[in-house]
């Protein structure tokens, strides 16, 4: 009996560095990676962050699904991608489940399902990650998978706007200039679409411009609103391209 329990006792003192080096592995597995893909060997990266994800590592299961959707070092294939997001978004990782969501808005990997959108973009969303609170403010606002109800859509766009998500400074601005969820204030439509404006984001230039034309929120000012069409305009975006030309 006294022999047993000795034996034992060794074999469990043997598996516990066998434990540690392994984990020493997956790290070591996950990094290489990242050296492969900064080098553009993608081909590499796929076979080093796939060899990780398979012992679980939920980093190298989002990045696994990150080449699957772009189709960096292996045929695009969305299901794939979706795969390897479901599987790092129940390990917790924000920004797969993030992914996740956008997948069950979209029908991309998988059948589009609105409900399922909501139920990821909101894990990620208590996480504060932005644009996971964007996306839920989207659904809110828009009444996809939830009930439709302004109010939240602006509470979720506010956390996103405050850590600076483009994206959501802008729809906070909407939300301000036609007074949905909040009441009307031109005044914080146009600070949140100067936020947006000037991180690039064509439809908030383009309404900045429009607040600056029409005097709403700011000192009328043609100059300037020709100064932000222009910005809109030169990305594409056509009714700033008219509003220029009108200019």
């Amino acid at each position: 009996m006294i022999k047993r329990i000795f034996i034992l006792f060794i074999s469990i003192l043997t598996l516990v560095p066998a434990m540690a080096q392994t984990q020493e592995d997956i790290e070591s597995w996950f990094n290489k990676a990242v050296e492969f893909y900064n080098q553009g060997n993608y081909v590499e990266a796929v076979k080093w962050w796939q060899k990780a994800a398979e012992q679980g590592l939920a980093d190298a299961q989002y990045n696994l699904g990150q080449c699957y959707r772009k189709g960096d070092g292996v045929t695009p294939n969305y299901a794939e991608a979706v795969k390897w997001w479901q599987k790092a978004a129940e390990q917790g990782l924000a920004e797969a489940q993030c992914n996740l969501g956008a997948c069950y808005e979209n029908g991309e990997g998988v059948t589009q399902n609105y409900a399922e959108a909501v139920k990821w973009y909101r894990k990620a969303a208590e996480q504060g990650f932005a644009e996971a609170q964007c996306n839920l403010g989207l659904c809110y606002y828009y009444g996809y998978g939830v009930t439709q109800n302004y109010a939240e859509a602006v509470k979720w766009y506010r956390k996103a706007a405050e850590q600076g998500d483009a994206k959501a400074q802008y729809n906070l601005g909407v939300c301000y200039a036609n007074g949905e969820g909040v009441s009307q204030d031109y005044l914080e439509a146009a600070k949140w679409f100067r936020k947006a404006a000037e991180q690039g984001d064509a439809k908030a230039q383009y309404n900045l411009g429009v607040c600056y034309a029409n005097g709403e929120g700011v000192s009328q000012d043609y100059l300037e609103a020709a100064k932000w069409f222009r910005k809109a305009a030169e990305q594409g975006d056509a009714k700033a391209q008219y509003n220029l030309g009108v200019c």
